[in-house]
């Protein structure tokens, strides 16, 4: 069935043009282009979530080699926290303010932008140096680089992330969500083996006496990934469905009316999400106790944090599949009560399975866990946020969701310890109580994405414009202004064709 706006055009000047017109306007995937033009956006936009995973999980690995160098002069000074956590800061810095740019100035500048921050900040932070060769001063250019860094990091998701669901419109129907999760949660999790992995080859080669050197290598890795990326990111074109309907004046209460509720919703389940998971380290605690001898090697402590890291690698995988067949809200919902329950029984059991005997028990439960809660919220809250709102203002709505989910983190990190410590000096409640909490708050989530969240299908971001559009018509937004000067121009270009003709 014919638009309105091609009827018009049929009207005026021809069913020719509006043959012509209605190819312009084509569905996404009907868009003639080969399979790796419509594969490789996707992963020039979210492959960057990589560099996530490894510069926020290699500061851990980072964080202890410091400790091990400069004892109690890292040890008891502000430098230990700021050091690991400051990248929190900027991250959230960087997730407000690219939401912002990617909607209002461009998708591919600010992912450029993005890169050329994580390129610069990551090797500056391996050669980060006091003046005068001053101890303190190294902390505080560490610290100073590392915030920088958290906002290159914090600028891939509403700028990368949203570019790349953008692009999924191109693919296959029944395959988009798979290669969305394969390309950003996926890539973040790989990240996290590596920045495990590489912690541990460095320890073996440059061994316990020459970790100065280790710890720089560690985070000058780093530039690596982004800098593989920035070839195809300079070629990076804006996706389609932005081209379509990016906004030149934002009329914020329209936009807040129609989206708050739904927004707090994601948000919520992002931020219990994220604050939940920092408890999830503590059992690794505890059967790592059991398996190194406290005069271990690094290179074995770090041995093992890649085993547990390789936990999220198969739920990502099994989650990007499933998120296809079932929708992301049912398979976020799935994976996370799944989750939930898993959490209550490793809880009501802990006192058995906290001895050395249980070990390899302990392992095996734990790793199903992890890999439950990447099939759940892991792979899919950012497909949620990235497809329940409309092009023209999702890099704003995702920056926020995402925002939240890492001052989730951030809230957890500092309640948590006093959680713990309720227990008293019980080590068995210890275990317990985090997780007690946890498990609740999975529970929880679940509940409200089941009751909250709107069912999200292959077409959604498509349908989910149009729900958009009619709402601004509906209170007089001039929608004929949607799209760049690019699309316009190749709109009228299309029209004049058809005119010749």
């Amino acid at each position: 069935m014919a638009t309105a706006e091609e009827k018009i055009i049929e009207q005026n000047l021809g069913s020719e043009a509006a043959r012509r017109y209605s190819i312009h306007e084509a569905a996404l995937d009907a868009t003639p282009k080969s399979r790796w033009e419509r594969t490789w956006p996707v992963l020039a936009c979210g492959a960057g979530l990589f560099s996530d995973g490894y510069l926020n999980g290699v500061i851990g690995s980072v964080n202890t080699m410091l400790k091990t160098i400069y004892k109690d002069e890292y040890v008891k000074s502000d430098a230990q926290n700021n050091v690991s956590s400051i990248a929190f800061a900027g991250t959230v810095v960087g997730q407000l303010a690219f939401g912002y740019l990617s909607d209002h100035w461009s998708r591919r500048h600010s992912l450029l932008v993005s890169t050329i921050i994580l390129i610069v900040f990551a090797a500056l932070g391996a050669g980060s140096y006091g003046a005068g060769g001053s101890i303190q001063g190294l902390f505080a250019a560490l610290t100073a680089f590392r915030f920088l860094l958290g906002i290159g990091i914090g600028g891939e998701y509403p700028a990368g992330s949203v570019a790349a669901a953008e692009s999924t419109g191109e693919l296959k129907r029944g395959h988009r969500n798979r290669w969305f999760i394969c390309f950003t949660n996926l890539a973040i999790d790989v990240g996290f083996v590596v920045a495990a992995f590489v912690p541990m080859i460095c320890a073996l080669i440059f061994t316990d006496k020459h970790l100065r050197a280790a710890w720089r290598v560690c985070l000058g890795l780093g530039v690596i990934p982004p800098l593989s990326l920035l070839y195809l990111r300079i070629k990076l074109q804006e996706p389609e469905e932005y081209n379509r309907n990016k906004m030149h004046h934002y009329p914020y209460w329209l936009i807040l009316k129609f989206y708050w509720w739904r927004l707090t919703v994601v948000a919520l389940i992002w931020f219990i999400y994220d604050f939940s998971a920092y408890s999830f380290g503590i059992y690794s605690s505890s059967w790592l106790a059991f398996l190194l001898p406290s005069d271990a090697p690094l290179w074995k402590s770090f041995g093992w944090n890649t085993v547990i890291n390789l936990f999220y690698v198969p739920g990502a995988v099994i989650g990007a599949f499933l998120s296809d067949w079932i929708g992301p809200k049912y398979c976020l919902i799935t994976g996370v009560l799944l989750q939930g329950i898993v959490g209550f029984i490793m809880t009501a059991i802990y006192k058995h399975l906290d001895q050395a005997s249980q070990v390899g028990g302990f392992v095996v439960i734990y790793g199903i866990f992890l890999a439950l809660g990447e099939i759940g919220p892991g792979d899919n809250i950012g497909l949620v946020a990235s497809k329940t709102s409309a092009t023209s203002v999702r890099g704003m709505y995702y920056g926020i969701a995402a925002a939240c989910g890492k001052i989730g983190a951030f809230v957890g990190n500092y309640i948590f310890p006093d959680i713990i410590k309720a227990a008293g000096d019980d080590i068995i409640k210890q275990g317990q109580y985090p997780f007690y909490v946890s498990s609740s708050l999975c529970i929880f989530s679940g509940i409200i994405a089941f009751v909250f969240l709107p069912n999200i299908g292959q077409d959604t971001i498509t349908e989910e414009d149009e729900r958009f559009r009619q709402h601004l018509i509906k209170h007089g937004y001039d929608v004929s202004t949607l799209g760049t000067r690019k699309y316009h121009e190749e709109k009228t270009l299309a029209v004049e064709k058809a005119q010749e003709k």
